[in-house]
């Protein structure tokens, strides 16, 4: 791994991983839908930041910024949009992450929607548990400029 990874994409990862130690376990070996869970987050921590750091507005105004980034119809957008870049092991995340069985539905998606969205968020999850951030910032980065 390049140094410029380590200290760039990976530090936040290693920084939670020195103040809260646990067993190292292989990413790979995770759940698809754990994959999603913590990739869910950190799309959400991505998407606010840039949210936030474009503009200093209301509350309110933040949230509706962010939510047309974060909900699962645009999430299922970004799968096309990423496709065409993805290598064969992202592909293959997304698809475990997309073929995972919830045990929640969105509320405003349709199942498809949902499938494919837990998908990209899995490889978001993937990524960011292996170090990758600078990979992953560049597909979201990627996603969101493919929604517009």
């Amino acid at each position: 791994m390049e140094e410029k990874e380590l200290l760039g994409g990976q530090e936040l990862l290693k920084k939670i991983k020195d103040f809260f130690p646990a067993p190292e376990v292989d990413p790979r070996t995770y759940s698809p839908l754990a994959l999603a869970f913590i990739g869910d987050g950190i799309y959400e921590l991505v998407i606010r930041t840039m949210v936030v750091t474009k503009a200093n507005r209301a509350n309110h105004d933040l949230h509706q910024a962010t939510v047309k980034y974060v909900k699962a119809e645009n999430q299922a957008k970004m799968v096309e949009i990423l496709k065409p870049v993805l290598t064969e092991e992202e592909a293959a995340v997304l698809r475990r992450g997309r073929n995972a069985k919830p045990n929640s539905v969105a509320k405003n998606a349709s199942l498809g929607e949902y499938h494919r969205a837990t998908g990209v968020e899995a490889l978001f999850g993937y990524l960011y548990l292996t170090g990758r951030t600078d990979r992953m910032l560049e597909l979201i980065k990627l996603g969101v400029e493919g929604l517009g």
